[in-house]
C-alpha cells in the first residue's frame, strides 16, 4: 500500500500525526512490508498553523499513483477549498481506493466532490460547514463509508488510525498497535455503531 500524506500551509499537524503514527506501525511491526508513504504538498515546504515548517517529499505528484490519500484539517482548509490549482491536484485522487481525512480535512474532500452520497464526520465545531458536501454528517470519532474514512476533531486522528487498521487488517493488530502507542481508549468492539471507552465509531455503506 502506497500512501500520500497531504501537507499544506495552516494545517494542524496533530491531525496528521495520530493517523500517521498508528498506520505506519504496520510497516515497523512487520504486518505490512509493502507499506510506503510520501509527504506531498504544492511546494517544497509548508508552515503549519503553529508556525512549524515541514518539508515535503513530493511536490504536486499525481495522486492517482497512490492507494491511500490522507488529508489533515486546520484553519487553512477554509482557504484551500477555494484555491483552484490545489483542488485540481486533490481531484487527481478520484480513483484512489482509500480517501482518509481528519477534522476539517473532510471539507477538502467535500469541495473536490468526493463525499456526495456519503456519511462522514469532521470536527464537531465544523459539522455545519461540511453538510453541503455530503449526504449526512454525524458526530463521531471515526466513520467509514466504503473507501472513505473520516475522523472527528484533532485527537480523533489516533482513533481513526486504529479504526482503519482494524477495518483493513483485524482487531488483534489494532489492539497491538494501540498498546505500542500506550493508547487505552480504543477497543476492537467499537467497529459497529457502538460506544465503549468513550469512543464512537461508525461503519456505513459498502
Amino acid at each position: 500500500m502506497h500512501m500520500a500524506f497531504i501537507l499544506f500551509d495552516d494545517m494542524t499537524t496533530l491531525d496528521l500525526a495520530g493517523f500517521h503514527n498508528a498506520v505506519t506501525w504496520l510497516n515497523k511491526r512487520g504486518y505490512r512490508d509493502d507499506l510506503t508513504w510520501h509527504y506531498c504538498a504544492d511546494k517544497p515546504e509548508i508552515t503549519d498553523d503553529r508556525g512549524m515548517t515541514i518539508k515535503a517529499d513530493c511536490v504536486l505528484p499525481d495522486l492517482a499513483a497512490y492507494d491511500l490519500v490522507f488529508i489533515p484539517g486546520g484553519i487553512g482548509t477554509r482557504r484551500w477549498i477555494h484555491d483552484k490549482p490545489f483542488m485540481q491536484w486533490i481531484q487527481s485522487a478520484m480513483a484512489v481506493p482509500y480517501k482518509v481525512s481528519v477534522c476539517t480535512g473532510a471539507l477538502i474532500y467535500g469541495a473536490a466532490g468526493f463525499l456526495r452520497d456519503r456519511t462522514v464526520t469532521t470536527n464537531p465545531l465544523a459539522l455545519e460547514l461540511l453538510k453541503p458536501y455530503c449526504r449526512e454528517v454525524v458526530r463521531s470519532r471515526a466513520v467509514q463509508d466504503g473507501g472513505i474514512f473520516t475522523g472527528g476533531g484533532i485527537t480523533a486522528s489516533v482513533d481513526l488510525g486504529l479504526y482503519f487498521i482494524e477495518s483493513t487488517m483485524n482487531g488483534e493488530i489494532a489492539s497491538d498497535i494501540a498498546m505500542l502507542m500506550d493508547y487505552p481508549y480504543y477497543s476492537p468492539s467499537n467497529r459497529s455503531d457502538s460506544n465503549h471507552g468513550g469512543l464512537e465509531n461508525r461503519r456505513t455503506g459498502a
